[in-house]
């Protein structure tokens, strides 16, 4: 059953968390804390390498946020939790992948949740649209987190008239990594996973704290940072095992052993 709307699977190194609250998958506060402590622990264990969010059903990704619960008197700046809305939108030390399989309409907050992953496949048949502000509202993440990922042109067209974008478009302006028939989804969505899981998993977080550290910085200043010593994932990383082993596998040609050191 699942809890507090969140079906949560642990398939070897691979975490699934399906969004299952009839009819939209929306998410009231008490679901965003879950989810919290769900990627909370996920960014803990060790033995953990990818996550996977999806939503049930075929028509809702996630509505996002819950207005029949704000309509009954759930606070718009209420505690979502660790991790903010929907335990991934302000979890900025997150260094694992988290994979987002876009089952249907991807709407206001739901949208926000697949921005915040790293990679987006979406079924034929899924859509992404803000309209919060014919709710009276902003999507918080999205006003700055679509810019930075769409034209500047078409990303203020979604935000201001709730322009919806159809999963081929989304790929063809590079929101999405692939679009597939519904029924392949968490299929495909499995396969970048067990592709992810074969890397060596110091170097797939140094990536990401890499990419975050770096994207607002100018080449100059992105060598400077990287060089500075700072990026702790990245320096254990360097000193690690597994950098070792990499070269010494292919140069005796058998598949690394990683130890995650």
């Amino acid at each position: 059953m699942p809890k507090n709307g969140l079906r949560v699977t642990k398939n070897g190194p691979v975490l699934e968390v399906i969004l299952d609250r009839p009819k939209a998958n929306a998410i009231d506060a008490a679901t965003s804390r879950e989810m919290g402590r769900v990627f909370a622990d996920f960014k803990d264990d060790a033995r953990l390498r990818v996550a996977i969010l999806s939503g049930a059903g075929e028509k809702f990704f996630s509505a996002g946020w819950d207005l029949k619960a704000a309509a009954a008197g759930e606070e718009i700046d209420g505690d979502y939790g660790g991790g903010g809305f929907g335990g991934l939108t302000e979890q900025h030390a997150l260094n694992k992948p988290v994979i987002a399989a876009v089952n249907g309409m991807a709407v206001g907050g739901g949208f926000e949740l697949a921005l915040a992953c790293d990679l987006v496949v979406a079924a034929e048949h899924a859509q992404f649209f803000f309209n919060e502000v014919f709710v009276g509202l902003v999507p918080d993440a999205g006003t700055f987190r679509l810019p930075k990922t769409l034209p500047r042109a078409v990303a203020m067209d979604m935000l201001l008239t709730g322009r919806r974008l159809e999963a081929p478009e989304a790929y063809r302006w590079g929101l999405v990594n692939q679009v597939v028939a519904a029924g392949k989804l968490i299929e495909t969505a499995r396969e970048y996973a067990q592709t992810i899981v074969q890397a060596a998993p110091l170097a797939v977080e140094a990536v990401k704290e890499i990419a975050r550290g770096t994207e607002a910085l100018p080449v100059e200043s992105c060598y400077g940072l990287l060089r500075s010593g700072s990026l702790q994932t990245y320096e254990r990383m360097l000193a690690s095992a597994d950098a070792r082993e990499g070269p010494r596998a292919f140069a005796e040609k058998r598949s690394p052993m990683w130890q995650g050191r």
